[in-house]
């Protein structure tokens, strides 16, 4: 995100009443935009209100927890945070274009997708070619360590008994993007703090540098 967004964001959230503590969703906001420059992480504001997924809508009135004033003087320290992470801006957005979309095993396009066709049509959309399944992805890129993700490196799970049966997209956070079987859907959740994620992980790989 780059520091004009971060600072007109922050001056919206300067209008907003201490009391109200909300923001105004403008056009070009994601919700990891606001997440930085609020202060409160994604996972947070989806709680708070009551968000299925991270998809917003212009107009739409997000409670952001607290007193809204303090976030005037914090523009500079979340875009010191972004720079590194330029790439995966691109990624997030790539990936929110792919959402909602039904899960099929073996799907690869609109009509339904499975957990690599979602990563592989994400990353081809950025120009980088993926293998199709989530085992060959495991082979892709260098690995990560968990304390080094950022958005856009991919995370791999056992959920079959075998290693890398299942990928998904790191978004930051704390959050992913993933086709999940079990939702019936392509879905943004949350990673550590789930522990059915958390306790089959296998660690990452990053293809995007």
């Amino acid at each position: 995100m780059n520091a004009f967004r971060v600072l007109m964001i922050a001056a919206a959230l300067s209008t907003s009443s201490s009391l109200a503590a909300t923001y105004t969703v403008k056009s070009g906001d994601t919700l990891y935009s606001i997440a930085r420059a609020t202060g409160v992480d994604a996972s947070t504001l989806m709680k708070l209100n009551r968000l299925n997924s991270s998809t917003i809508q212009i107009g739409q009135r997000l409670n952001i927890g607290g007193s809204a004033a303090p976030v005037v003087n914090r523009p500079a320290a979340p875009q010191a945070a972004a720079a590194p992470t330029r790439g995966g801006v691109f990624v997030r957005s790539a990936a929110n274009r792919w959402l909602g979309i039904r899960y099929v095993l073996g799907g690869t396009g609109g009509y339904g997708i499975d957990c690599s066709a979602f990563t592989m049509n994400v990353f081809r959309s950025l120009g980088i070619n993926l293998p199709r399944t989530a085992a060959a992805q495991w082979r892709s890129g260098s690995p990560v360590s968990r304390r080094d993700l950022r958005a856009g490196d991919l995370v791999f799970f056992n959920t079959m008994g075998r290693t890398a049966s299942h990928v998904g997209l790191y978004m930051g956070d704390g959050m992913m993007a993933n086709a999940n079987s079990y939702r019936g859907r392509t879905v943004i959740e949350p990673l550590f703090s789930n522990v059915y994620w958390a306790s089959r992980y296998n660690g990452a790989r990053r293809v995007l540098n």
